[in-house]
This record gives C-alpha cells, sequence and structure tokens, in this order.
C-alpha cells in the first residue's frame, strides 16, 4: 500500500497537498442547516416588513432602477417661486429636449423613452410645479396660463433653446401656449395626444365636463380602472407598488380636481385652440389612434389650426404613447428633427 494521508482527508492519497475539510458531525449539520434558515427566513421577513410599512420606498426603488436604465440622474433647481425636480440624461453637447408630463403624471412617466433617447440627445424632464416631487404651495394657481409662465421661466434657466419642446397631455396643452406665446423660447415642438382642442365626444370627455373626474384614485380598483382607461393593455403593478402609487393618488385627490377645473372645463380650458395660428414653430402631432382620453379626432383639430405640422398615428398605446411605444415615439421624434 502506498504511503499517504490517512484515509478520511481530502485530495488523492500521497498527493502532498494540505488537509481538506472534516465533515461537520450530523448535529452539527441540522444546527447549521437552521441557523441558515432562520437568517433567509429572517431577511425575508425583514423584506415583507419593509414593503408592508413602506411601500413608497419600494416604489422608490423602482424609480431609480428605471433612473439607471434610462442614464438619468434627479437635480433640484430653483425657479418661478418653486423648488423644482428634474430628470436629466444625455451628453451635454447633444441636442436637447426638454418633456413635459401630463394630468396626474410626473417626471418618470419618460423615462421608458428616455432608455431609448439618451445616447443621442441630451434630456431633461421636470416635474411641473405641484406634481411629483417638486414644490406644491397653498393657495397657487396651477392652471395652465400659471403654469405656461412657470415653464417659459424653467426654459429660460437651460444652457440653450431646445431642439424639441415635448408635452404630453396637459403638458402638450402648455407647450401650445408657450409657442404661440414665447415664439423665441421654442424652435419645435411634438404635441403628444394633447390637451387644450375640441375633439368627438367620448366618456371621458363626458364625465369632464359633467364635473367628475375620471382620473381619481383611491382605492386599488379605482387604480386598476384608471390604467384601463390610459393603456390600451394596462400593465400589471404588483404589491406593494400598487399600494404606493394608491397613497399617493388618494392624497392628491382636491388637487387633481382643482387643477381638471382650469385645464378641462374652466374659461382657460381652450385658449390654446384660439391661439393655434400664432405658433409658428414646425409642430409634430403624435396620437394613438385608440386614445380614449383625448380622442384622434384632437390631432386634426390642432393641424387644422396650425401653420406647419405633421401627424404620426401609432396603434395599441392608448392615451400613454411615451410609455407604451417608446420605441416607435423616439423613431418619430428623431425623423421629425432631420
Amino acid at each position: 500500500m502506498t504511503a499517504g494521508r490517512p484515509a478520511g482527508r481530502g485530495g488523492p492519497p500521497g498527493d502532498g497537498g494540505p488537509p481538506g475539510p472534516r465533515r461537520a458531525a450530523p448535529g452539527k449539520r441540522r444546527l447549521g442547516r437552521k441557523v441558515a434558515l432562520a437568517g433567509t427566513l429572517g431577511v425575508a421577513l425583514a423584506a415583507f416588513g419593509l414593503a408592508n410599512t413602506a411601500p413608497e420606498r419600494v416604489l422608490q426603488a423602482e424609480f431609480a432602477r428605471q433612473r439607471w436604465l434610462a442614464g438619468a440622474d434627479v437635480r433640484v433647481v430653483e425657479v418661478a417661486g418653486h423648488r423644482w425636480s428634474v430628470l436629466e440624461a444625455g451628453a451635454v453637447d447633444k441636442p436637447l429636449l426638454v418633456l413635459v408630463h401630463g394630468f396626474v403624471g410626473s417626471k418618470e412617466n419618460w423615462l421608458p423613452l428616455m432608455r431609448e433617447l439618451q445616447r443621442d440627445y441630451r434630456l431633461v424632464a421636470p416635474d411641473l410645479p405641484g406634481w411629483g416631487d417638486s414644490e406644491r404651495l397653498d393657495g397657487t394657481d396651477y392652471g395652465p396660463v400659471a403654469q405656461t409662465e412657470r415653464l417659459a421661466e424653467f426654459l429660460r434657466t437651460l444652457p440653450g433653446r431646445p431642439a424639441l419642446l415635448v408635452g404630453h397631455s396637459m403638458g402638450g396643452q402648455l407647450v401650445g401656449l408657450l409657442a404661440a406665446r414665447h415664439p423665441g423660447l421654442v424652435d419645435r415642438i411634438a404635441l403628444m395626444s394633447s390637451a387644450g382642442v375640441t375633439f368627438e365626444e367620448n366618456a371621458f370627455a363626458n364625465a369632464v365636463l359633467a364635473g367628475g373626474n375620471p382620473y381619481e384614485v383611491t382605492s386599488k380598483a379605482e387604480l386598476k380602472r384608471f390604467l384601463g382607461t390610459v393603456f390600451a393593455d394596462p400593465p400589471f403593478v404588483p404589491w406593494p407598488v400598487d399600494e404606493a402609487l394608491v397613497r399617493r393618488r388618494r392624497a392628491d385627490v382636491e388637487f387633481e380636481q382643482r387643477v381638471l377645473d382650469a385645464i378641462g372645463r374652466g374659461p382657460e380650458a381652450l385658449l390654446l385652440e384660439g391661439e393655434l395660428g400664432l405658433i409658428a414653430a414646425p409642430a409634430l402631432l403624435l396620437w394613438c389612434r385608440d386614445d380614449r382620453v383625448i380622442d384622434v379626432s384632437a390631432a386634426e383639430t390642432f393641424r387644422k389650426g396650425l401653420r406647419d405640422s405633421r401627424t404620426v398615428l401609432l396603434s395599441g398605446c392608448g392615451h400613454m404613447p411615451l410609455m407604451a411605444q417608446p420605441k416607435q415615439v423616439a423613431e418619430a421624434f428623431t425623423a421629425f428633427l432631420r
């Protein structure tokens, strides 16, 4: 028999290497498994407890993940008497695109599109005053005219004039008014599913004109209904993100109603339609054919009133092309800017 290490050690006999690990006794192995299981269970329970007690943190973590994918950072600025929270992405030497969110929206709505555009453009997406993480002041007017003037002040703080100023829904209403009233601040505009003009009646418009808020969310059931209204194919929102979204929207019910009074049924609601002829900037009109919020017929109202416009119609994206079809929207912007 060849000389070597005693049986029971690791390694081939006679290899001259260090001794291998000893096997733990059965009782110690069982204790180790119990400790590992308890540790794993403790981590899981801690994660469950965090999600159950602080769903907003889970939502913020998801926003952080999306910012990382889009190469975006958050900046805070003071403009027009408000603190603004602003997303920025892309190289500073690229053409500048400014992205303005819609009613009940936020800067995070743009992240899927920013992911598509960040290689070729400098992107700036603010939370409008009163919305998202930007400041809201008691007793302040957040209707379309006041917000348009704040947006104009914000644009003046940027290092250069945007190659394209983009507005979605309510944001399109503001962008249109700004282009009419401050033509020196814009080169081109994109109005996406934009408010501010007349269109063929639909259930959403009738509910607004009757004094309601079809977007109101105070429960998970209403969140599901809201998503079914704005998306042709509503995304699945897992727990506890759905709870965080409901809490946010529930806290904003009164504010949403006041803003909707101004943008949807007050004396400023259709100001833009009367000022379309003042807009000299070329305009891209981008809609989804199946928009159940602002009917696609609004695109024709804009086309008839604008001096220079191009229309792009998509399918299957409801009222949210920026999130439902970001690649197609990015392609439309690039083609328009050529």
